[in-house]
Formats: C-alpha cells, structure tokens, sequence
C-alpha cells in the first residue's frame, strides 16, 4: 500500500509540475488571421463604427485596411499607438464621408480588414458590436454588421 501511495504521489508531483507548461505550449502557438467586417443597410451610408474583440482575450490586432467602396476609399480611424505597440486586444474602428447621399454605398459591402494575431489551438470567438451607422444627413440608421475569416490561399 505504501508503495501505490508513493507513486500515486509522484505522478501527481510530476503532473503539476508540467501543468503550467502545458497550458504555456498552448500560449505558444500563433497564427495570423484576416477579418472582413461587412456593413449591410438599406439606406446609403455615410458614417460608421464598430466594435471588435476575442471572448477569450487571445486576439491581438496588427492592422487594419479600408474597405471596398470609394466613398470610404483611406484607411478607418482606429488606435494605430496601441496597435503598432501590440495593446490592441480589442479595437474600435470608424470612418465617414461627406460625399452626397447619390454617392454613398448601400446594401451589404466591406468596410474594413483587420488583421490580427492569435495565440492558442483553439477556435476564436470574435464579437463584433456595430457602435453606430449614420446617413448623409448625420442621422442614425439601420444596419448590421457581418464578419467573415479569409480563406488561406
């Protein structure tokens, strides 16, 4: 008996140990990911915010490019400091136009691309939150937010 207890006690001195080494070879693993946020809405238009994040914190942002339509043809507003340091575990990101009303995209279109940085085996578990979406007029308006992962070439 004394013998079963006295492995039984090593392997468990020997699984702790290597625990936390376990859950840092997870940490470990990074790979890199595109996001296209899409804007959809019946009305044209003019300005927009949203919110991105990871559930689980193991996102980090490296870039962001501008979207499909020439009405928002530069790169968004958005934290380049935080990003280029490599804070950017969440990201605000918004943009705006003073072209005319004829001239606003609408329906469904891509406004931006993140870029980010994941660490971890898992799947990630993005939230999106459209803040707001406004017309020409700088009246709010209906609309959704859609997020798709680039496919790896």
């Amino acid at each position: 008996m004394t013998g079963w207890r006295s492995m039984y006690l090593l392997c468990l001195v020997l699984w702790t140990a290597a625990w936390p080494g376990l859950s840092r070879a997870d940490e470990t693993k990074v790979r890199f990911a595109a996001l296209d946020i899409h804007l959809e809405s019946a009305e044209p238009v003019a300005a927009w915010q949203f919110e991105l994040s990871e559930a689980a914190g193991r996102m980090r942002v490296v870039g962001v490019e501008n979207g499909d339509s020439p009405a928002f043809a530069r790169a968004p507003y958005y934290d380049r400091k935080a990003v280029n340091d490599g804070r950017a575990d969440r990201i605000i990101v918004a943009d705006f136009t003073l072209r005319p009303a004829a001239e606003l995209p609408a329906g469904k279109f891509r406004i931006a691309t993140v870029h980010v940085r994941l660490t971890g085996g898992s799947e990630p578990d993005y939230v999106l939150r459209l803040v707001t979406a406004g017309n020409a007029r700088g009246e709010p308006i209906r609309a959704s937010m859609h997020l798709s992962v680039q496919s790896r070439r």
